[in-house]
């Protein structure tokens, strides 16, 4: 049984839920670099709320903006992009994976370099980046954030090779883990992709002028041309002489994140030519074959649930209803002074529409449980406006291991399904009955037959446990490691 105290716990609705990674951004040879750099960064926004930067170059010098808060409140006036001179930009939005989020973290990361300026944004998460860093400042590095992607910038400053690109290759061998990274120097826009292709990144063209982004819906709002993916292990050095093209690792199958498809790329994002919004949909009919119920109307939790329940209503023949209305107009929840306040905090951002579900055997489906505290409230929430069942349908499989690859997730100890049984998982969140969609069914909704346990189409760690790459610094002596000894004031 649940000990009720269980759901009992402070709740913060932003808590409960799989964390935004980075998103990055660049542009080469465009007159308006820095402004449609903001308009991508706006486009890439769902990838990260906490801080946003943009670092331009003049041909002479670098700009850096650097701010914490929303792409909006940081690039909306016409000053800010004005200071932004010059026909290269790079650009990143940030959730915090590794470091806090405080102003010496947000990137772009730049440094001065033997040969010129170099900035640097990342989207990902390097699995070696404490061992490393710990050598580093053995060594006598100087570093001044507590982000990982500054490992970059010190490998590549220690490498004695002539080259920019050899530099940066002979820095890139040395990490571990998922990663894209959008780079500048003063001659060169860069782009590199981790081995297995973890991380997204694709190519860009607007106006005869390469753009390199996290996903094609940045590309969308700005009018650019999708070109292709930049491939696993692949490095795209951009620049007046063109687009140059390096492979510094042994060929690999591609093992793209799956939760690129289930959660985190915008809707009306493709990634490999798939469309994220009908791949969610093919989720959503899976799972009604898979986890079929007798009901009265179909309920989305929004937005994320919103694709996966289209596609099971269609499947099931079960009429689709908006059950649940979403606030879209609140921010990070405050933290409330009383339990019976806190208890009120998911009625912020969702409220029961009671004319669709009073009296109604409702299906209520969402993308994933992760703790299920969320998941608690919102099936309390329509009991409480009248629905008659509750029949709980997860368009992920149950997430039973944490990421180290860029998602932000609570310990193993911390996920629901990793420490209770699915009837167990049930009694906790209150629904009368809860069904998730399989591994292969994922699969299958992704166009593939199965899972293929040899060599595994994606990277799917989260419901598997099969992590792709070493995970260093989470078994080595870096796991202990405190980062920085500054603690900022503000």
């Amino acid at each position: 049984m649940i000990s009720q105290t269980e759901t009992e716990t402070a709740f913060d609705p932003d808590a409960d839920r799989l964390r935004e990674e980075c998103g990055v951004f660049g542009i080469y040879g465009h007159a308006d670099a820095a402004a449609l750099t903001a308009l991508g960064l706006h486009a890439l926004q769902h990838r990260g709320q906490e801080a946003t930067g943009i670092v331009s170059f003049d041909g002479k010098r670098f700009h850096s903006e650097r701010r914490l808060g929303l792409v909006g409140d940081a690039f909306s006036e016409a000053g800010v992009i004005e200071k932004l001179k010059g026909q290269q930009a790079i650009g990143h939005v940030r959730y915090s994976t590794t470091g806090e989020t405080i102003l010496r973290n947000v990137q772009p990361l730049f440094a001065e370099l033997h040969g010129g300026g170099f900035a640097v944004a990342h989207n990902g998460n390097l699995t070696n980046g404490l061992t490393l860093r710990r050598n580093l400042v053995r060594d006598g590095a100087i570093y001044q954030s507590t982000s990982d992607t500054e490992v970059l910038l010190h490998l590549v400053a220690r490498s004695r090779k002539s080259q920019f690109v050899d530099r940066l290759i002979e820095a890139i061998r040395q990490i571990e883990g998922a990663y894209a990274f959008v780079g500048m120097t003063n001659k060169k826009l860069i782009g590199v992709r981790d081995p297995l292709g973890i991380r997204p990144l694709v190519l860009g063209e607007l106006d005869g002028c390469p753009i390199l982004a996290s996903e094609t819906c940045a590309l969308d709002i700005i009018g650019a041309k999708f070109v292709r993916e930049i491939e696993n292990g692949e490095v795209v050095i951009i620049s007046d002489s063109g687009i140059e093209s390096h492979k510094p690792f042994p060929p690999a199958a591609e093992r793209p994140c799956i939760f690129e498809y289930i959660y985190f790329a915008r809707p009306d994002s493709t990634v490999k030519g798939r469309s994220i919004y009908e791949r969610r949909k093919a989720m959503g009919a899976v799972l009604a074959q898979e986890s079929p119920t007798d009901a009265d109307v179909v309920v989305p939790v929004p937005d994320s649930g919103v694709p996966a329940a289209l596609g099971y209503a269609q499947a099931s023949g079960i009429p689709y209803e908006l059950g649940i209305i979403r606030n879209h107009y609140v921010g990070r929840t405050f933290i409330e002074p009383t339990q019976k306040v806190r208890e009120l905090g998911v009625k912020l951002k969702h409220s029961a529409n009671r004319s669709v579900v009073e009296g109604k055997r409702i299906v209520l489906v969402d993308d994933s449980i992760v703790r299920g505290t969320t998941s608690f409230k919102i099936v309390k929430m329509m009991r409480e406006a009248g629905a008659k069942e509750v029949h709980f349908r997860i368009s992920s499989p149950p997430i039973t291991h944490p990421d180290y690859y860029g998602i932000d997730t609570p310990d193993r100890e911390k996920l629901l399904a990793a420490t209770h049984s699915l009837e167990e998982m049930r009694q906790f969140v209150g629904a009368d009955s809860l069904a998730f969609i399989s591994v292969d069914g994922l699969y299958r909704a992704m166009g593939h037959e199965r899972r293929d346990p040899q060599r595994p189409q994606f990277t799917d760690h989260c419901f598997t446990g099969d992590y792709p790459t070493s995970l260093t610094d989470v078994i080595g002596e870096s796991a202990k490691q405190q980062i920085s000894l500054l603690a900022e004031a503000g």
